[in-house]
């Protein structure tokens, strides 16, 4: 399975972080910058399906130039 949008964060110098804040599991992008997605797992979603929702909202982030933001509201 491809992440063509991981990859790049990556590939870029960025990170990817999947782990707890305030009860809730979070995936997160950041690069040097920023930090456009911050994803809060759906109860029920697998893992697969969030590392997939993080990359497609990695690609949206970039192409409206806006965050994605579900931790802070």
């Amino acid at each position: 399975m491809a992440y063509p949008n991981i990859e790049a964060i990556l590939d870029d110098g960025g990170d990817i972080t999947v782990g707890r804040v305030a009860g809730e599991c979070v995936a997160a992008a950041s690069t040097s910058y920023d930090c456009p997605v911050m994803l809060v797992r759906r109860e029920g979603e697998s893992f697969v399906a969030l590392l997939r929702r993080l990359d497609r909202s990695i690609g949206k982030a970039w192409d409206s130039e806006t965050i994605i933001d579900e931790v802070n509201g």
